[in-house]
């Protein structure tokens, strides 16, 4: 097989260093060149044609944001990002995602991390992940702001047979990882803000990033999105994130769905984890649920939508391999025979929103 090339791109020669020694540990990684700046990275991009990069935000001259944005127009490839976990380094971050960076690091400590071989195994791994990843839809229009989705106009008769099937509440569950800012930004940019249903995320991140994912996303959408908040009623029209390193649970606060965050062991080596998300919408049986499995690595999900299909009322959609950065997540759950839909990014929103308003049932 041959070896994944590797081109390492940051402003300090220590971190440069560092990050190679740590990636030529794996027997099958080649560092085949290193940048100082974004400039210097496009360069060499053209120069190595590298299968991944991994790509420092903070550079002079260029820095990572405007050399991905150029990278994904110019000569698209799996680009992994390091990032300072600080509010700047998350917003950034955030950012990196919507461009085309299909992962990021979180630097343990600032630009010039001594203590980088905390994240050792997460470096090697991210790059041996990125180096798989679908990049066939990631192109110049992913910069820009969605294109809602025109939903169709019904008549009085319509209107009420999708009245009938609304008589039960509905919640919507996604689950999401490597790949997902993109990804959902996607889909919850073409709901509407009528959506008669509170939606749940649970997308894979630490500690200090997912309130700017919220943050970016509620600027784009028309629904409300929010990191979710331990004890905050479910409204309909609101999508509430996970707080990175927390699990997303659902209580009752006199009888009425409120949210639960906790520490509670990791699952699987998640946390917030979408098992347990699933298996704890699974307790609402006065909801009908659409559970939605998009881009990620690995399995998570599958076991809680299991529990969660015996709870009664549930439709599930699954990403198609197609558009999905990481075929790992929809592909456990598809194979598992636990799906109703497979259907491309683009048409997920439609999905939810038909399940949403009745039909289907």
């Amino acid at each position: 097989m041959e070896n994944i090339k590797v081109l390492v791109v940051d402003d300090s020669a220590f971190m440069r260093k560092l990050i190679t020694d740590f990636l030529l540990e794996a027997p099958n990684i080649e560092v085949v060149g290193t940048a100082r700046n974004g400039q210097d990275a496009i360069a060499k991009i053209k120069e190595l044609k590298p299968h991944v990069v991994t790509l420092d935000v903070e550079m002079p001259v260029m820095n990572g944001l405007e050399a991905l944005k150029r990278i994904m127009a110019e000569h698209p490839v799996p680009v992994v990002m390091l990032s300072s976990m600080t509010k700047e380094g998350a917003d950034s971050t955030i950012l990196a995602m919507q461009y085309g960076a299909v992962d990021f690091i979180a630097k343990p400590s600032g630009a010039i991390s001594l203590d980088l071989y905390k994240i050792k195994n997460e470096i090697i791994t991210k790059v041996l992940l990125a180096s798989r990843a679908n990049l066939q839809t990631f192109g110049k229009a992913d910069i820009k702001k969605s294109t809602a989705v025109t939903f169709p106009k019904y008549s009085k008769i319509e209107v009420k047979e999708l009245l009938r099937g609304q008589e039960k509440k509905k919640i919507v569950c996604i689950g999401t990882s490597t790949g997902g800012p993109r990804a959902l930004q996607e889909v919850l940019t073409q709901l509407p803000e009528t959506v008669a249903a509170p939606i749940l995320i649970v997308q894979h991140m630490p500690k200090g990033f997912t309130n700017s994912l919220a943050t970016r996303l509620d600027s784009l959408c028309k629904i409300h999105v929010k990191e979710a908040e331990d004890g905050e009623i479910l409204k309909n029209g609101t999508a509430y994130i996970a707080p990175g390193g927390f699990h997303l649970k659902v209580t009752k606060i006199k009888d009425v769905p409120a949210i639960q965050i906790d520490e509670s062991p990791a699952r699987n080596g998640h946390r917030p984890s979408v098992d347990v998300m699933f298996e704890s919408v699974s307790s609402l049986y006065d909801y009908e649920k659409i559970a939605v499995i998009m881009t990620g690595m690995g399995s998570d999900g599958r076991e809680g939508l299991k529990q969660l299909r015996q709870s009664g009322y549930v439709k599930a959609v699954a990403e198609s391999e197609e558009t999905a950065v990481v075929f790992g997540m929809p592909k456990s759950v598809i194979s598992a025979k636990l799906v109703d839909d497979v259907v491309p990014l683009n048409k997920i929103a439609k999905m939810i929103m038909k399940y949403v308003n009745g039909q289907g049932v």
